[in-house]
């Protein structure tokens, strides 16, 4: 029996160098993995992967691994199937489509140029600390309206997520029960959590815009619980994932002054007459866009994905039996000297295609709001980079980031002051 837990103290120890172990010693495109009673699989090969994501959910769906998960967001899309999930992933898609082509510049503009003027009067901030504030803020205008979620309620969700993800994330590969208070103490820490970030949601609804995402699920007649549910995960995803990528963002720009030039320089020749970005101009962004891609490369929205077998079925010719969990893992493919040269280098020159490249997944399921994040990232990089001359005041090169839901960076503290300040200005502002 112990034969079944043998990978389970690596796991445990370095999830992230245990996928980059397993990967580079696959001899096939399946490793299992001895993490516990059920079967669990590493796809290593990523074209495997790719089939695996895009395949009949009746034949490999979302399984216990993801099922967990609903502790904190409920039903929502992250965690259902069928025609349910597809009614809800059209609406925002096609929310998503028709924002990013034009109406979500200005706003996600308007958001980050105060947020860096607050960061210009601390002079000092640890990176994502204050990017989650700022994920947090653009995705709350975009589904309540801008200036609806207070500092109050952003204090509040960050500290409800804080309270709930360390255990949560434990829970997504627990083999054993927990003792009896240790169960009670976490779901107490669980049920607090979601009841703050639930009474946020229905604070702020009641605030919302008649141009917000909260009309969109209006629409399509989701009940009270459910809408929440949804509100929830796009807060989450807002505040963690996109604030996680913001914080690198940052980061690389500060370490690399060639790179946050050529960043400033492209601001200055995309930006209209008015100084202002618009969806057309971050169309002829190409140094902006290699940039975050490299980003999401080295930092990927989700270091895993899973899928559970429905039926038996054959997986890179491995024949499962129902109910056999197989872990994707993007970080695994992203640095994997197979498919790139210096991986673990960042090379924003890179060309950024084929099956090994998946920040944000692959086929019908992949994370539907991609292209707000990507457009988030692209308008942070080329607003931050032409206002600001950023450095690094910890550690470089940085930590790795802490594998919980998503990627947690390390503490990473910036100083900031205004690009092309004289030298006297600079000595002050110092």
């Amino acid at each position: 029996m112990f034969r079944r837990f043998s990978d389970l103290p690596a796991f445990q120890r370095d999830a992230l160098g245990f996928f980059l172990e397993k990967g580079a010693n696959a001899t096939a495109p399946l490793v299992e993995l001895r993490v516990g009673f059920d079967p669990v699989y590493l796809v290593a090969d990523p074209t495997t992967a790719k089939a695996v994501l895009k395949a009949d959910e009746a034949v490999l769906d979302k399984g216990k691994l993801i099922w967990k998960l609903r502790e904190v967001i409920g039903r929502s899309m992250l965690t259902i199937s069928g025609p349910e999930h597809r009614q809800r992933r059209e609406a925002v898609h096609r929310e998503f489509a028709q924002g990013v082509g034009g109406p979500y510049v200005p706003i996600m503009c308007s958001v980050i140029t105060e947020w860096i003027a607050e960061m210009v009067r601390a002079g000092e901030f640890e990176a994502h600390k204050a990017t989650a504030t700022l994920a947090l803020r653009i995705i709350a205008s975009l589904v309540f309206g801008k200036g609806v979620l207070t500092p109050d309620d952003e204090r509040a969700m960050t500290e409800a997520v804080a309270l709930a993800e360390d255990d949560l994330a434990a829970k997504v590969f627990q083999v054993l029960p927990d003792l009896p208070w240790n169960y009670v103490r976490k779901k107490r820490k669980l049920a607090a959590a979601r009841a703050t970030m639930a009474e946020i949601v229905e604070k702020t609804r009641r605030r919302a815009s008649d141009a917000s995402l909260i009309r969109t699920y209006e629409r399509i007649g989701l009940d009270d619980e459910t809408m929440r549910d949804e509100i929830l995960l796009m807060l989450l995803a807002g505040h963690h994932t996109s604030g996680t990528a913001m914080a690198w963002t940052l980061y690389h720009i500060a370490i690399d002054p060639a790179i946050a030039s050529r960043l400033a320089e492209e601001a200055r020749k995309v930006v209209t007459d008015t100084g202002e970005l618009t969806a057309s101009s971050i169309r002829r962004a190409p140094v902006s866009k290699a940039f975050v891609q490299e980003v999401v490369r080295l930092y990927p929205s989700t270091y895993y994905m899973s899928r559970e077998t429905k039926c038996e079925h054959e997986v890179g010719g491995v024949r499962l039996r129902k109910g056999t969990s197989l872990v994707i893992s993007p970080w695994q493919y992203h640095r994997d000297p197979r498919y790139w040269v210096r991986p673990e280098t960042f090379d924003m020159d890179r060309e950024f295609a084929g099956d090994h490249y998946m920040p944000f997944g692959v086929g019908p399921r992949a994370c539907v709001g991609l292209s707000v994040a990507m457009l988030e990232l692209q308008l942070l990089a080329l607003e931050f980079a032409a206002a600001l001359e950023p450095t690094v005041t910890t550690q470089i090169p940085a930590p790795p980031p802490k594998p919980v839901i998503t990627l947690v960076p390390p503490s990473i503290g910036i100083r900031v002051r205004p690009r092309g300040l004289p030298t006297a200005e600079r000595k002050n502002a110092a």
